[in-house]
């Protein structure tokens, strides 16, 4: 059984942008999706041109991110 969101709709009713939402992994892959963003924007800024996202993705998976998920797997409170 899944847990019961906070919202006065039966989970049955909620439409999929609702439950997308509410979702954490979704919320994750925003969290990281920005970081990502923002790391594009940094290296881009010190190269003197756009990196592309390919590359600050690659550049952010292999120098920050298992740094960056240790942070917020401890910041985050414990019901998400």
């Amino acid at each position: 059984m899944y847990p019961r969101m906070a919202t006065s709709e039966p989970p049955s009713e909620l439409n999929g942008e609702e439950l997308l939402k509410n979702s954490t992994l979704y919320r994750e892959f925003l969290a990281e999706r920005g970081e990502i963003l923002r790391h594009k924007w940094i290296e881009s800024e010190k190269a003197g041109k756009d990196i592309g996202f390919e590359a600050a993705l690659t550049d952010w998976m292999i120098h920050h991110r298992s740094n960056w998920r240790h942070f917020r797997k401890k910041t985050q409170p414990k019901d998400c």
